[in-house]
């Protein structure tokens, strides 16, 4: 069993790397050996490997950079999952790849399900609700997952700045009025893990059918909480010193940036709990989880 992961240096790839391990043979290539901007190049690591299973957490992410770069986040988001798709179907190889809750125009007031009608309200979400569309045009064997408000200990996330901002600062101001599910980078990595086993096994059995599932952590908050939450965590913690006295709830538009955000980002993972027989953590939980393993 052979598994081709891409963005093996990104949040979510380099947990999976890891994780994937006792599953199978992981070939692991970041963007240097599998730019997903080079779609000839592309071809030719998924040909040149032959992989049983294609894991693709990598992804054009800079929101608020896609709103001026739309082509490249369109390449990277739509056309290259594509190409994936379709080297996948000639080889007979599943496809996982993970997508966003940014599909979604967050105008709902509950839970958004796989059946929800989308209507991305930026250009990222945009390209990544293509990506999903050309992966199930080409109609080989895949699993979309769809994650919000990733996080983790390495790279670039709300995490890690709010750390640094509450170092820093006394006062800090955060959007209240955006509502969702924070996940851990690990979380996502071990339910794929769980769901990659029972699916080959399904495939193997000729039961398996391609899917679109939420992979979220449970419950919510709002950007304010969850700021809060790392805040306190940290402090019981004690392993760093804070300057931060006062986290103040701040409306989006006392927030504007380039790109639009829903204002409800959440996500239900029943599908994908009775599919699989998961029961998921709570956002908190898994945030102090991870937060365990701060230096």
């Amino acid at each position: 069993m052979k598994i081709l992961l891409t963005g093996a240096t990104g949040q979510v790839g380099w947990e999976l790397a890891r994780t994937l391990m006792p599953v199978g043979e992981v070939v692991a290539v970041d963007r240097s050996q599998a730019d997903l901007a080079d779609l000839k190049a592309l071809r030719a690591i998924i040909q040149q490997h032959q992989p049983d299973v294609i894991v693709n957490p990598a992804a054009y992410t800079a929101v608020d950079k896609a709103e001026t770069e739309r082509d490249l986040a369109f390449l990277i988001n739509a056309e290259a999952p594509g190409v994936l798709a379709e080297e996948a179907k000639k080889i007979g190889a599943l496809l996982v790849h993970y997508s966003t809750d940014y599909v979604f125009d967050g105008t709902k007031n509950a839970l958004y399900t796989e059946e929800d009608s989308t209507n991305p309200i930026n250009v990222y979400g945009q390209s990544k609700l293509a990506g999903e569309q050309t992966i199930q045009s080409v109609a080989g064997d895949y699993l979309i997952l769809r994650t919000s408000w990733v996080y983790a200990n390495r790279g670039n996330n709300f995490l890690k700045t709010i750390l640094r901002l509450a170092a820093e600062r006394e006062e800090l101001k955060i959007v209240a009025d955006q509502i969702g599910s924070p996940t851990w980078a690990r979380l996502i990595a071990e339910t794929t893990a769980h769901i990659l086993r029972q699916t080959l096994l399904e495939r193997q059995g000729g039961s398996f059918n391609s899917n679109v599932y939420h992979l979220t952590s449970s419950g919510d908050t709002s950007w304010h909480g969850f700021a809060q939450k790392i805040v306190e965590i940290i402090r019981e913690q004690g392993k760093m010193a804070l300057k931060n006295k006062a986290i103040h709830p701040i409306p989006t538009t006392d927030y504007p940036l380039p790109a639009k955000r829903p204002a409800n980002s959440r996500l239900s993972t029943n599908r994908l709990e009775h599919q699989f027989g998961l029961t998921l953590p709570s956002w908190d939980n898994a945030l102090r989880l991870c937060m365990q393993e701060l230096d």
